[in-house]
């Protein structure tokens, strides 16, 4: 029998810290839904003391997930413990995740503590914690560039304090993967007391090794692995869930564990964060990447065609791709389009919602012929991104032809006031963006633009993520419409709904 490896995602709460990828409560909600159906063991929802939307965002997680444990972070601090613990109350299984800095560099510069001070503060921390809940994860923040020996101290400590998982952070990305699996085990076999503890890691991808680095602890006896959807993360993001679990369910020869995961659920789960985060996925990102299954080399299809497995190395529909999908159209009714949403896995919580999303289908239907799976996917992404919606795009009209210069006219509602503003631009996207900032008067910065086909063909929508900044804050935006100029004036008007909401976010790492 092998052992359980217990998977931790931190998508909500590692992965919205990544710049532009922050999330609405509801947002949240939607994907916790979505990795329980996944079956994934610990959904950490957020840091609650970092503000009231992120309290409430845990609070509403807790509340709606039964299935799958509800965890919260928080500092070694009384404040933070006491907030999650106050977000989980409605939680049906939760957990405290606490951490404190134990690298040289980080007690002395960023905490100006003694060592023994940092564990005196790690003690007490898990021993609030347990006043909660009896499951107390515990974090050595930078164990990846922290003294062993330290470790081995502050980590037997905190386990006689009640913490029942220890969670090894490389937190910048530093180790290499035969360095970071003997850091593991080392800790397991010099603190006296590891038995009573699961150990963790969680591996950023600075250099390209979060997976590679957590697996190398898999292999020396760690057995959580914190991990996010698509590797979102802080920086160059987290270890990828998706790699992780489909690595060690591949390689059974090798791996003495493997996880409880439903793995059909990951390509949706994939899918759902991309377009609430508008982190786009790579074309040739494994398992998850429109490329990951498809061969063009005549060498290649002509030997999965005799055998799969002579290029494949796991069926594409274990994780979650269908090649039998339903294709809707103008002429099917509201039963096809409902059934097919569910097998999506696509809530609505009302008949009202569903009759709107309904109404938009059918104009996308006159407008496209065939809808696919992506488009649906997309048409609820841009239904739901209606919260806080002071600005809304009324009409937009472009001129562009050859020897002249592009002029847009868009007419916008602002806080149910409409103004309408013509503008001139380098071409229509950039005419409509001068007009629709003429108007907004948000003082932003445009740090990226990018536009995907979200299937083929010419009628085929395109989706465009933007994402712009004020004041040191970025958030992202998204549109979809066959026509590319509106969908970039939706995304714009999206991200600007976002960055005009006032936040009192807290980091983690501050």
């Amino acid at each position: 029998m092998s052992d359980q490896l217990i998977i931790f995602d931190t998508t909500l709460r590692d992965g919205e810290q990544s710049p532009g990828a922050s999330m609405t409560k509801d947002e949240k909600v939607r994907i916790a839904k979505s990795l329980e159906r996944m079956r994934v063991d610990i959904i950490e929802a957020g840091f609650p003391i970092a503000s009231v939307g992120d309290f409430e965002a845990v609070q509403a997680v807790a509340k709606a997930v039964k299935d799958s444990r509800i965890c919260a972070l928080a500092r070694a601090l009384d404040k933070d413990i006491d907030r999650a613990g106050e977000a989980l109350i409605g939680a049906n299984a939760s957990r405290i995740h606490t951490f404190i800095a134990t690298s040289p560099i980080h007690m002395q510069m960023k905490l100006r503590m003694e060592p023994e001070q940092v564990i005196e503060n790690a003690v007490k921390a898990v021993k609030r914690a347990r006043r909660y809940t009896d499951d107390v994860e515990f974090s050595p923040e930078d164990a990846g560039r922290s003294e062993p020996e330290f470790l081995c101290r502050i980590l037997e400590a905190v386990i006689d304090a009640g913490a029942s998982t220890l969670n090894i952070p490389d937190t910048v990305g530093y180790n290499l993967p035969h360095q970071f699996g003997h850091l593991i085990q080392t800790l397991r076999e010099n603190i006296p007391n590891s038995d009573k503890a699961i150990f963790s890691v969680h591996c950023h991808n600075d250099l390209g090794l979060a997976v590679a680095n957590s697996l190398s602890a898999v292999l020396s006896g760690a057995r959580q692995v914190e991990c996010t959807i698509n590797g979102l993360g802080e920086r160059a993001g987290n270890a990828s869930l998706e790699e992780v679990v489909m690595a060690v369910r591949t390689r059974q020869d090798m791996f003495s564990c493997d996880t409880n995961l439903d793995t059909t659920q990951i390509l949706t789960a994939s899918r759902l964060v991309s377009g609430i985060t508008g982190f786009p996925v790579q074309p040739n990102k494994a398992i998850v990447g429109a490329n990951a299954f498809a061969h063009e080399s005549g060498i290649h299809q002509d030997g999965v065609l005799k055998n799969r497995e002579t290029y494949e190395i796991m069926r594409a529909e274990d994780v979650g791709w269908n090649t039998n999908r339903m294709v809707l159209g103008k002429h099917s009714g509201r039963n096809a389009f409902r059934t097919r949403l569910e097998e999506l896995d696509i809530e609505f919580d009302s008949e009202t919602e569903l009759n709107a999303a309904f109404t938009r289908f059918k104009e996308l239907a006159d407008k496209k012929h065939e809808i696919f799976d992506e488009d649906l996917r997309a048409l609820v992404n841009d239904a739901t991104t209606t919260e806080n919606e002071r600005v809304r795009l009324i009409s937009l009209k472009v001129c562009s032809e050859t020897g002249e210069t592009p002029v847009a006219t868009v007419t916008l509602s602002v806080d149910d006031e409409e103004t309408q503003v013509q503008m001139s631009g380098s071409g229509p996207v950039d005419a409509a963006y001068k007009a629709i900032e003429e108007i907004v008067k948000s003082n932003t910065e445009l740090e990226l633009y990018s536009v995907n086909n979200i299937t083929s063909g010419t009628d085929s929508q395109g989706e465009v993520n933007v994402r712009i900044e004020r004041g040191g804050r970025i958030v992202s935006g998204q549109g979809a419409d066959t026509d590319i100029v509106i969908a970039s004036a939706k995304a714009y008007i999206n991200a600007l709904n976002k960055i005009l909401v006032p936040v009192d976010r807290e980091h983690p790492q501050v």
